[in-house]
């Protein structure tokens, strides 16, 4: 068994993006290159091409599994200190988050090194073939409903300067799920992306970063030129006799803590109150929000990728001339720990992983987005998924998420279920449908693919790779 190919993302246009990719003889990196940088304009709720993320890439010919760093990095190597952000307050789940927008927020992107990367390092379609997706969908692309549902939540952050036109109808009001997105300087982006992509930290795109930013930011021009993706291996766990890999390094330690649910869970957490429990305890952490998109791709002769990439929550800073909105990530108190020096990448919970068979073969490719709920969702869906549960449907299942003193639950959990947590003393609370709250999972394995409907999400197929057959997983009842 191996992986279909094939790809699945958040957005319409994205999916397609990589498909049309993979149709024209493009490599998975080609695909998910493609797919990242048309989720740059056609997702911009999540991700950017002022933004980060992670990569995890699986090459057929080598059988070599790779990690791919290319978040946002502290910025002040030249000593200035960064000036104030500006406090605002978003509510989600009820719950009123402290944010931090402006200039002083923008952390050193890391999307245009790291796409470029993944492009020059198992890329093989010419490089402006790669970029023409995202050009086309910055000229505008379909708002789904489920962002159109979340805009008012973050409007702070992004009916602000550039965004008021970005965001809103001729009238006034704010968009509307099927209006199209769009900015109309956005496409000059895109242009110096395809014919100049090292402009993006030493020319006339980071002049401009720098320009807008001014003296309130610690950036300077020694930040961007020192930006480097940084190319690694993966750390690997056992779970049901699959190898699982991913970047390990992740602030929620999903890999630890998938297979110690594995271990503790026994039985369908929807229906069974112990392995509900056992699924609490491995999640239990804080609640932390940062907005997040998430991909994969596979092609015909076998090669695997994911990625998951992040705008934070948006600074409110759009570059001039390029339409690219600027992330938050300094703004965001989670992330900022102690310890971590101008130059140095900034922590961050996402995840892109895979699962190998024993003969090395991949079996499963998933990430997820949604903050401190990615660990939650990676975990729920990747055990279905390794149990033999087709990828749409286990990402379709209902999934709980576990914070201090509360459990939070899509409907389909039992009334056994949510007794049984509430007599543990946690408050439990059931949403009333599927929610983006619980995470966006994308994800391709030997059963086909599957995209959240939660963040609006498309699978696109391709013809399977003629490899052989490998020998079956051990089956077990965990994780449903």
């Amino acid at each position: 068994m191996t992986i279909t190919a094939g790809v699945a993302a958040g957005h319409q246009a994205t999916a397609q993006a990589g498909g049309d990719i993979l149709a024209a003889g493009g490599s998975a990196a080609d695909a998910a290159a493609a797919m990242v940088l048309t989720s740059c304009a056609a997702e911009t709720l999540f991700t950017g091409l002022g933004g980060g993320g992670f990569a995890i890439h699986y090459e057929a010919a080598t059988g070599q599994v790779r990690c791919l760093d290319f978040f946002v990095a502290v910025p002040g190597l030249g000593g200035r200190a960064p000036g104030r952000g500006q406090p605002i307050e978003v509510v989600f789940v009820g719950q009123a988050i402290p944010y931090e927008i402006g200039p002083p927020t923008v952390a050193v992107p890391g999307i245009p090194a790291g796409v470029l990367h993944l492009w020059r390092r198992w890329g093989r379609l010419p490089w402006g073939e790669v970029v023409a997706p995202g050009r086309q969908a910055s000229l505008g692309s379909v708002f789904p409903s489920t962002h159109a549902d979340l805009l008012p939540k973050v409007s702070p952050a992004f009916h602000v300067s550039d965004g008021i036109e970005v965001y809103s109808r001729p009238d006034g009001s704010v968009l509307q799920g099927g209006d199209l997105v769009a900015h109309p300087a956005h496409p000059h982006a895109y242009d110096l992306l395809a014919a100049e992509p090292e402009a993006f930290y030493r020319g006339d795109y980071s002049r401009a970063v720098l320009e807008v930013l001014g003296d309130s930011s610690a950036m300077e021009a020694r930040d961007l030129e020192s930006y480097e993706v940084i190319e690694s291996r993966p750390r690997r766990v056992g779970v049901h006799g699959f190898g699982v890999l991913a970047r390990g390094n992740d602030l929620d330690d999903v890999l630890g803590t998938m297979q110690a649910a594995a271990a503790d869970m026994t039985g369908d957490p929807t229906t069974s109150p112990d392995a509900a429990r056992a699924l609490v305890q491995a999640l239990r952490a804080p609640d932390r929000r940062a907005e997040t998109t998430n991909l994969v791709a596979a092609d015909v002769d076998g090669n695997v990728c994911a990625v998951t990439t992040s705008l934070g929550l948006g600074s409110g800073v759009w570059v001039p001339g390029f339409g690219v909105h600027l992330n938050s990530m300094l703004g965001e108190g989670e992330l900022v720990r102690d310890g971590v020096a101008p130059g140095m990448r900034m922590g961050s919970m996402m995840s892109p992983m895979l699962a190998i068979d024993p003969g090395g073969r991949p079996v499963v490719a998933a990430g997820a987005a949604g903050g401190s709920r990615i660990r939650s969702a990676l975990v729920q869906c990747m055990l279905r998924m390794l149990e033999h549960t087709p990828p749409q449907a286990a990402i379709d299942a209902p999934r709980l998420n576990a914070v201090p003193g509360a459990v939070r639950l899509e409907p389909g959990f039992s009334t056994e279920v949510q007794r049984a947590l509430a007599a543990d003393g946690d408050e439990v609370g059931v949403a009333e449908t599927l929610d983006p709250y619980f995470g966006g999972v994308s994800a391709l394995s030997w059963l086909g693919g599957g995209a959240d409907p939660r963040r609006s999400g498309q699978v696109e197929l391709h013809l399977a790779a003629d490899l052989p057959d490998a020998p079956p997983p051990r089956q077990t009842g965990a994780g449903g």
